[in-house]
């Protein structure tokens, strides 16, 4: 291998969320003591990626990757191949599923090495939740098949992050609401959310979307009830519920708390897919927004039931979710500078078709 490799990656303005570029450098494949280096096969880009930028500052997601000053790499969730191991239980080709930026390549500095996963224990990593600094290898993974690799980019990780909302309302008793007000409806994580709460069939789903969607969401069966955003004054305010918000629309959320008020049990904050229309949604009546964040959750959980029980439980109802997912979603990759820029400005913007599933890579098709 060339001692030095040219790499590219697609940043974005920290302050101005539609100006992107593409930065690119040198780097050295002569690796230190246990680093290794990936090369970024294809990752999916969805409305997730956007609530990363939103929480960039809150939740610490621009330290994961560091970038010049004004500028951010967002991360992306996909696969990586090994193309050179300093690590003596980590070998050249091996397949790993985790967070890397939008890019050619990417070093880590591994370490936490077991049978199934490996982590970046870079000093920048220092500090962050460690499932976000998790690797997992393909080789140990029960549910990997290849064919579906675009398929767990899109959805693996915006369904565990359902999964636990889901398990963390059911842990709390359901907060003794009876039904579940999912905003965001369409978006993948929204249906993921919707598919879990129906698995369980304690409590009864209402997909709030906007009127284009609706017969898209309806046409999927995860929820009990689709509605229009403008209709939410339609509905029951007497019965106890629950709001997961997906949408991060600031008057989505005071429409929600102001319909149901005493009644609105737990109100939960996930995602921005209504990126420009965030605002405070302090004062509102009714239980006071908490943002959901997923790792706390794992750890509360992973100390009852063990690590390994959990996963197993997430991953055998990931399986359920990836089969019923074959019925709507397609598949679209994208390849190359121009086209990463163009699916990201539609998913920013909230042009992108929710039946479509979007996969990028930096990198021309087939190399």
């Amino acid at each position: 291998m060339e001692n030095n490799i040219s790499v590219i990656t697609f940043e974005v303005r920290k302050d101005s969320w539609t100006e992107t570029r593409i930065f690119s450098q040198s780097m050295s494949t002569q690796l230190a003591p246990n680093e290794v280096l990936f090369k970024v096969d294809r990752q999916a880009l969805t409305a997730n990626n956007i609530s990363y930028i939103s929480a960039g500052d809150s939740l610490k997601y621009w330290e994961f990757f560091p970038a010049e000053e004004g500028w951010g790499r967002v991360p992306g969730m996909g696969w990586s191949e090994v193309i050179a191991s300093a690590h003596p239980d980590i070998q050249v080709g091996e397949r790993v599923w985790g967070f890397t930026p939008f890019t050619t390549h990417h070093k880590i500095l591994a370490g936490k090495v077991n049978q199934f996963s490996l982590s970046d224990v870079a000093v920048h990593r220092v500090g962050h939740a460690p499932i976000y600094c998790q690797f997992d290898r393909a080789s140990s993974n029960p549910v990997y098949e290849q064919p579906r690799e675009d398929q767990d980019s899109l959805l693996r990780g915006l369904f565990m992050t359902s999964w636990l909302v889901e398990d963390f309302i059911a842990t709390n008793n359901f907060f003794d609401a009876q039904v579940c007000l999912i905003t965001s409806a369409s978006s993948k994580t929204s249906i993921a959310l919707g598919h879990s709460v129906k698995r369980r069939g304690q409590l009864r789903s209402i997909g709030i979307t906007s009127p284009g969607n609706v017969a898209f969401c309806e046409s999927l069966g995860c929820y009990d009830t689709v509605i229009c955003y403008q209709d939410i004054t339609d509905l029951n305010g007497a019965e106890g519920a629950v709001v997961v918000d997906m949408a991060g629309n600031a008057k989505v959320l005071s429409a929600l708390h102001h319909q149901y008020a005493d009644k609105l049990m737990h109100s939960c904050l996930i995602g921005a897919t209504h990126q420009g229309e965030m605002g405070s949604v302090e004062g509102l009546p009714g239980a006071k927004p908490q943002f959901f964040f997923a790792p706390t959750h794992v750890r509360a959980r992973s100390a009852e039931l063990g690590a390994q029980q959990l996963m197993q439980l997430l991953g055998t109802d990931y399986a359920v979710f990836r089969r019923f997912c074959d019925g709507w979603m397609t598949v679209v990759p994208s390849y190359g500078v121009e086209a990463i820029d163009k699916t990201y400005q539609a998913v920013l913007a909230g042009r992108a078709d929710p039946v479509a599933g979007q996969i990028v890579s930096l990198t021309a098709e087939g190399e």
